[in-house]
C-alpha cells in the first residue's frame, strides 16, 4: 500500500505531467516566443525542480536530504558570488564561506544542535568574515564588501539550512518519519503562491505592485495569489500537525515572506544588472531562481513550528 508521502508525490508528478503537456500545446499554438507562455513554462519547470529535490530528499532520508541541501547551498553560493563579483582581495573570505561556514552549519543540522545552528552564522560567522576580510589590508569599499559577503552567507547557507532542519524536529503528536510532509507543505504553499500570483495578475490585470523590482506582478495578482495559496495551505492541513485555521495562518505568513523575499532577491539582481541568477554561469535560471522565495519563508516556518509544536 502506498504511504501518504508516496501518494502525494504520485499525485504531484501526475499534475506536473499534465501541466507540462498543456504548456507544450500552448507553445505550439501561440509560439515559443510568447512571453506569457514562456513565463508559464518556466514556472512549471521550477515546480519540476523543487518536486524532484523533495523526492530525492525523501528517498535518501534525513542524512541524505541534509547532504542534498548542502549541495544546493554550495550552488547558491557560487551563483551569488558570480553575480555580485568579488575582488581578488576577498579570496579568503570566499574560502571561509565555502569551506568553513557552510560545512559547519550543516554539521550542526545533522547533530540537531539547535543552539549553535541558530546562532553560529548570525553571531560567529558575521564576526569572522570582516576579520578575515581585513587581513588582506585592502580598505577600499571595505564595509560594502563585508556586507555583501555576510548577506551572501545569510541567504545561501543560514536560510537554506532551515529546510533540512525541519526533518529533525520532534513535534507533539507528529511522527518524526512524517516530517517530510512539513517540507512538502511549506514548499508547495510558497511555490503555489508564486504561480497563482502570476495567474491572477494575468486574469485580472491592474496596476503593478512594484514595477522596478517585479514588472510582471500586479496588486490584484499578489493579493489573489497569496489568498489562494493560503487556501491551498488549509487544504493540506490533514498532512500536518496543524488545524485548518492554523495551517491557513501559517500559510499566509510564509506566502507573504516568500513574496517579500522575491522582491529582495530581485533588487539584488537588478542592482547588478542580472535577470536570472544562473545566467552568468550556465545561460539559464539557476538554483537561487528556484529558492528565492523559500530562502525567506523557511526560517520563519521553522521557528514558528518549533516554538509552538516542538515536543
Amino acid at each position: 500500500m502506498l504511504t501518504q508521502t508516496n501518494l502525494i508525490f504520485a499525485v504531484v508528478f501526475g499534475l506536473l505531467i499534465v501541466a507540462s503537456t498543456i504548456g507544450k500545446l500552448l507553445a505550439q499554438k501561440y509560439g515559443e516566443e510568447n512571453s506569457t507562455i514562456t513565463n508559464l513554462v518556466a514556472r512549471i519547470n521550477a515546480w519540476w525542480v523543487m518536486t524532484g529535490v523533495l523526492f530525492i530528499a525523501f528517498l535518501f532520508g534525513r542524512i541524505g536530504a541534509t547532504i542534498l541541501f548542502f549541495l544546493i547551498s554550495f550552488m547558491a553560493l557560487r551563483e551569488f558570488m558570480t553575480v555580485i563579483y568579488r575582488k581578488s582581495c576577498d579570496y579568503y573570505s570566499m574560502v571561509t564561506c565555502f569551506y568553513l561556514l557552510l560545512p559547519i552549519q550543516y554539521c550542526f543540522v545533522l547533530m540537531q544542535w539547535y543552539g549553535m545552528f541558530s546562532i553560529f552564522i548570525p553571531v560567529y560567522g558575521f564576526l569572522l568574515l570582516p576579520i578575515v576580510g581585513s587581513l588582506s589590508g585592502n580598505t577600499e569599499q571595505f564595509l560594502a564588501r563585508t556586507a555583501k559577503t555576510q548577506w551572501m552567507t545569510m541567504i545561501c547557507i543560514f536560510c537554506i539550512s532551515h529546510v533540512p532542519a525541519l526533518l529533525f524536529l520532534n513535534l507533539d503528536g507528529f511522527a518524526n518519519e512524517n516530517n517530510m510532509l512539513l517540507l512538502i507543505f511549506m514548499i508547495a504553499t510558497v511555490q503555489s503562491s508564486d504561480v497563482l500570483q502570476y495567474i491572477w495578475g494575468k486574469l485580472i490585470g491592474g496596476p503593478k505592485i512594484m514595477p522596478s523590482l517585479s514588472p510582471s506582478k500586479t496588486i490584484s495578482g499578489t493579493v489573489g495569489g497569496i489568498l489562494s495559496a493560503t487556501l491551498v495551505a488549509m487544504l493540506m492541513a490533514p498532512i500536518t500537525p496543524f488545524t485548518y485555521w492554523q495551517a491557513g495562518l501559517i500559510g499566509f505568513i510564509i506566502c507573504v515572506m516568500g513574496f517579500l523575499g522575491g522582491l529582495v532577491m530581485s533588487a539584488i539582481k537588478r542592482d547588478h544588472g542580472v535577470k536570472d541568477w544562473g545566467k552568468m554561469i550556465n545561460g539559464h535560471g539557476g538554483m537561487l531562481d528556484r529558492m528565492d522565495s523559500v530562502c525567506f519563508s523557511a526560517p520563519i516556518f521553522f521557528h514558528i513550528i518549533r516554538y509552538f509544536w516542538n515536543g
